[in-house]
């Protein structure tokens, strides 16, 4: 069962590296890098130029207050993604998806940001 994991993992983070080949951050318009675990889901804001994480947001306790379901938690951080983004005058991203299937979480997390004002 372990190699049928490590399998899949190689494949998402060879896609990634694909999809991250193409895509750049700036300090206009950074990278929205998205990151999920089993529980949790995570959003950040990348400046590939700088090589700097200009902020970021979890669903885990502490930084955004979300229980219930996954895709519930995905929701929330991504409203307070863009809403951070707006605080330091960012409104205009460029979506990482991070090789994962835009479904589920991941659209969940990107419909919400485009709610609270993020362009991508």
């Amino acid at each position: 069962m372990a190699d049928k994991s490590m399998a899949k993992r190689d494949s998402r983070v060879k896609r990634a590296l694909r999809i991250r080949k193409n895509i750049k951050g700036t300090a206009e318009r950074p990278r929205l890098v998205v990151f999920k675990s089993l529980n949790h889901v995570y959003a950040q804001l990348v400046n590939d130029l700088e090589r700097k994480t200009i902020t970021g947001v979890s669903s885990q306790k502490g930084s955004v207050n979300a229980s219930g379901k996954k895709v519930e938690k995905a929701k929330a951080v991504g409203a307070a993604i863009a809403a951070k983004a707006k605080e330091l005058g960012i409104t205009k991203v460029v979506f990482d998806r991070s090789g994962y299937l835009y479904h589920g979480k991941i659209k969940a997390l990107a419909d919400s940001a485009r709610k609270a004002g993020l362009e991508f």
